[in-house]
């Protein structure tokens, strides 16, 4: 028999699947700041014309990486290139950036993009927002006071303007105002100014810039201690239930903290939830999601509840929360000399988090877990051994806090004060009526279900199958008689008289 010569057709779909893998294209490479503020400033031309809001939220969502990443040239560049050479809102937009050098005066522009032949305003004040963050971020105080001014000259341009199309990025100006007053200190000067641009918002229905305003009228009183002016500015007016996650979040922050100082800690506990819940991610917002956490934490203390351990080994939270870790080790093992001198050694840090007025109240938790421990440990103990081992001053004072703990039902106990010594009513022997009720309870329970799991072995395991073969036999009979039937096999009399 001669050879057969064998065809390479298994070779071609690994030629074929090594042709794919090196064909794959490489991704694209990011385009450049100035290009991409002249394709938002066409974004937002195309949202005045056409009235629709979504392509200027669009715009809004890239403010944040697109800021870290302006320097002078590049808002330079972008600002020449986007208006004429004589135009006048250029002049006053190039005011506020240092001239350009010599070198940095070739520009990157994108010459498939077209520039739109008539700048609408809210393109302006863009422009202006851009402006401002980056001034902003300068360490220098000169730079930050030049902020100030611009921010106060773009509210009164915006104002005056009065465009229902500009409400989107007014949001992001009152934020950016916010935050340059809060930066020269004079954060209370603008109460005056956002006070009015709140009314005329909530007349208006513009409910970005509403809740913008309100959040930076609770920060303005809350960094003042104002907490009486913020819970009437809370209970009168309503927060936009249209507003964006990072507005809601702000706002459950600041509510969360008015709750945990007038003493409501389960709703300041929702509220700090809410605020966890709706902020941006641990890595975006990494200052928020450190500051909602110390709150939650310390609220959650004064709740009487411990914090997960899982909590504190986060990798944003754990450097921030060690002092509150500490705290919590305190309050936990109800020890008043470690509490003390964990406040003592952190009380800087407690202070510029504005949570030491907080944590002091932590005392009284403190010591009454110390008691319930001691109450725990020993059937009859001296008020003046309880006054050594929680570091008391008196043993008044001890006499009064034991006193208490009984009176709230945090220990069960009395005081036999002509003794001077505190009797624990927690050391009761295992009988009694209600332990006996107990397992009653638990012995009905395992009865029924042992009673229940008899019947169930009463019938066979595979009683059911019979049942469904029987139901199949019967629909293949119907079919065979539907057949004939339309076959004409049958005739009336074969039917029967039901037929």
């Amino acid at each position: 028999m001669p050879d057969v010569e064998m065809k390479p057709s298994e070779a071609k779909p690994a030629e074929e699947k090594k042709a794919t893998t090196e064909e794959k294209p490489a991704p694209p490479a990011p385009i450049s700041p100035v290009v991409e503020i002249k394709n938002n400033i066409a974004l937002i031309d195309r949202a005045v014309s056409t009235l629709e809001p979504r392509f200027t939220h669009r715009v809004l969502r890239t403010l944040t990486a697109l800021r870290k990443r302006l320097d002078d040239t590049i808002l330079r560049n972008a600002v020449e290139t986007i208006y004429a050479h004589d135009s006048a809102v250029k002049a006053s937009l190039l005011v506020w950036l240092p001239e350009a050098a010599v070198a940095d005066q070739s520009m990157d522009i994108d010459s498939s993009a077209k520039t739109p032949s008539e700048v609408v305003p809210e393109a302006e004040m863009y422009l202006r927002l851009l402006i401002i963050h980056h001034l902003l971020a300068s360490t220098s105080e000169e730079v930050q006071s030049k902020a100030l001014q611009l921010a106060n000259e773009t509210v009164e341009k915006m104002q005056s303007l009065n465009r229902r199309s500009m409400d989107a990025i007014a949001a992001k100006i009152w934020y950016a105002v916010d935050r340059a007053y809060d930066l020269a200190a004079e954060i209370s000067d603008a109460r005056p100014l956002f006070l009015a641009a709140q009314r005329t918002a909530a007349l208006r229905n513009d409910d970005e810039a509403h809740a913008a305003l309100i959040n930076c009228l609770l920060r303005s009183y809350i960094a003042y201690n104002l907490y009486d002016q913020a819970d009437k500015l809370v209970s009168k007016t309503t927060f936009p239930a249209s507003a964006s996650n990072a507005q809601f979040a702000r706002y459950h922050y600041y509510l969360g903290r008015i709750r945990a100082v007038q003493l409501n800690y389960s709703e300041a506990h929702t509220n700090l939830q809410q605020a966890i819940r709706r902020a941006p991610a641990a890595k975006t917002a990494p200052g928020f999601y450190q500051s909602v956490h110390k709150y939650f934490v310390v609220v959650e203390l004064l709740m009487g509840d411990i914090p997960a351990r899982s909590l504190f080994r986060h990798a944003v939270l754990e450097k921030a929360l060690h002092a509150y870790f500490e705290t919590v080790k305190a309050v936990r093992t109800g020890s008043l000399t470690q509490f003390q001198t964990t406040l003592k050694a952190h009380a800087a840090q407690f202070a510029d988090d504005s949570t030491y007025t907080l944590i002091l109240r932590l005392r009284q938790n403190v010591i009454k877990t110390g008691i319930r421990r001691l109450s725990l440990s020993y059937a009859r103990i001296s008020l003046r051994d309880i006054c050594v081992k929680l570091n008391l001053d008196s043993e008044e004072d001890a006499e009064y806090i034991v006193g208490k703990a009984i009176r709230d039902g945090v220990i069960e106990g009395r005081i036999v004060h002509e003794k001077g010594w505190m009797e624990c009513g927690s050391q009761k022997s295992g009988y009694g009526p209600e332990v006996s009720e107990v397992f009653g309870r638990r012995i009905a329970f395992c009865l029924d279900l042992h009673n229940q799991s008899v019947k169930a072995m009463r019938y066979p395991l595979n009683a059911h199958r019979k049942e469904l073969a029987a139901a199949e036999g019967a629909r293949e009979r119907e079919k065979e008689l539907a057949k004939e039937i339309q076959e004409g096999d049958l005739d009336e009399e074969d039917l029967g008289g039901d037929f």
